[in-house]
């Protein structure tokens, strides 16, 4: 893995303003199927969602029981670490001790979606986070998954929607019947989006200001 030193400062701007209107093909979300999502959330249950790269399973990232369903769902272990989606600059900073400088000068030259693993989390579920106590966290610039993280006021889990071990769906149609039907609820939007998406690039960034890029 590639590693490079922060090495000057940088200066960060405010959020990218985002119309949350509609999305990249003029289509509107339902505000039921927003209001189901959330109110599902809310109660500890675990959603299907689309998301800014593939859909994800997504979860209050904070409610660790509602984590443990989606290890459970997926058969994966616990020791292997979710990726968790904010709603803004602002949400991030409150669930980082310290976001560094190389992070958000990364954040804000960042072209494709990118997930950023921080060394010094906080106010997440202890089971989403790595052994070391690290976690992956992006800033979501996706319509639905960005206002639903924003509505709910917390931290959203992200992980794909498949079972450990088999092939990330790059589009609804691809998902199985076990996904789909263990979740406890489908969010109805974008279902028809026949894009192929592909996850997010992945780039760990330490408190000292090192950087690996792991995907």
């Amino acid at each position: 893995m590639k590693e490079i030193r922060e090495n000057r400062p940088y200066e960060r701007h405010k959020d990218k303003t985002i119309d949350n209107s509609t999305d990249s093909s003029n289509n509107r979300y339902d505000s039921a199927d927003m209001s189901k999502a959330i109110e599902v959330l809310q109660s500890g249950g675990i959603i299907l969602y689309p998301t800014d790269t593939v859909w994800g399973i997504g979860c209050d990232a904070t409610n660790k029981e509602a984590v443990k369903k989606i290890y459970e769902l997926k058969h994966r272990i616990d020791s292997k670490s979710m990726l968790v989606l904010v709603g803004s600059e602002g949400a991030l900073q409150q669930y980082v001790e310290e976001v560094p400088e190389t992070a958000w000068m990364l954040i804000e030259t960042a072209v494709n979606p990118l997930t950023i693993i921080y060394d010094r989390p906080k106010g997440l579920a202890k089971n989403l986070l790595s052994e070391d106590g690290s976690a992956g966290i992006r800033i979501t610039n996706e319509l639905f998954s960005r206002t639903l993280c924003q509505r709910l006021r917390k931290p959203i889990v992200s992980t794909s929607a498949n079972i450990a071990g088999e092939k990330t769906p790059r589009n609804f149609t691809e998902i199985t019947p076990e996904i789909i039907e263990g979740v406890d609820y489908v969010v109805k939007f974008r279902r028809e989006d026949t894009n192929k998406s592909k996850p997010s690039n992945i780039i760990k960034v330490s408190d000292s200001g090192i950087i690996k890029i792991i995907r």
